[in-house]
């Protein structure tokens, strides 16, 4: 059973184990506006309270074609400061269980950085990947100068944010900030085909392996505590004694 709840600038399809969000201004090339980042931190909102995976896709032919300009040129310092686009995208990246974006035609700029923020990406053969900011007198403030480096590396992060260079589907596979590349029209079943694969695994152990994956020390000890209370779980022992049942069969 799906539930679906009314937005304005999202679409929110609500099932048992995850939630998909459609960006849905198409006529923008789904730009992030305002409305956008607070209608999303209610999703956030929502998924924080009731962990649940998250498919994240636009409407149309693109996914973002980045933040809302007009509202961007009437932005000053202090609205740089209070981090608008960032504290959402942050927020994403903090998610308890695992978000995919399925991304086609265009992400670019702080629809680029919201896809960044995602755990898992998968791409079609139309995807880009750009962020044009310095262009406009601005950075990529929303978390592109501290996350692509973590995806791709630092060298292919600086070609894009430094030179303007777009990331191409095929350069996106092979630098891994793809899982993969599937036809156009077939992008949001291959993100549920994979929710599906993900959510066959244990919630808890997924959730205990995304905040040691994201710590920011090192955490071989936070390792040795997720573990021992994963090892405590009747859902570990359940699925072990069935796949050591299967095997032996």
């Amino acid at each position: 059973m799906t539930v679906t709840r009314p937005f304005r600038t999202i679409a929110v399809v609500e099932g048992e184990d995850r939630l998909t969000v459609t960006l849905d201004r198409p006529a923008q090339r789904n730009a992030i506006d305002r409305a956008m980042i607070d209608e999303l931190h209610q999703v956030c909102e929502q998924l924080e309270r009731d962990p649940k995976l998250l498919l994240l896709t636009g409407r149309g032919d693109h996914f973002a074609g980045g933040a809302d300009i007009g509202e961007l040129r009437d932005r000053h310092r202090d609205d740089a400061l209070a981090g608008i686009n960032r504290t959402l995208f942050d927020r994403i990246a903090r998610l308890p269980l695992p978000t995919v974006a399925v991304v086609n035609g265009c992400a670019f700029g702080g629809g680029a950085e919201l896809a960044y923020a995602c755990d898992i990406r998968i791409a079609t053969p139309t995807t880009q990947f750009a962020n044009p900011e310095p262009g406009l007198g601005i950075m990529a403030a929303a978390g592109a100068a501290y996350r692509l480096p973590a995806l791709v590396g630092a060298s292919l992060a600086k070609q894009v944010l430094l030179a303007g260079a777009r990331i191409d589907a095929e350069t996106a596979l092979r630098s891994g900030l793809v899982l993969q590349i599937v036809t156009d029209g077939e992008h949001l079943q291959a993100g549920n085909h994979l929710l599906d694969r993900i959510a066959q695994s244990s919630a808890l152990a997924l959730r205990l392996t995304k905040l040691v994956v994201d710590a920011a020390a090192p955490r071989p000890f936070a390792d040795d505590l997720a573990q021992a209370v994963l090892f405590e779980t009747t859902d570990k022992h359940d699925r072990m004694t069935a796949f050591l049942d299967k095997r032996n069969q």
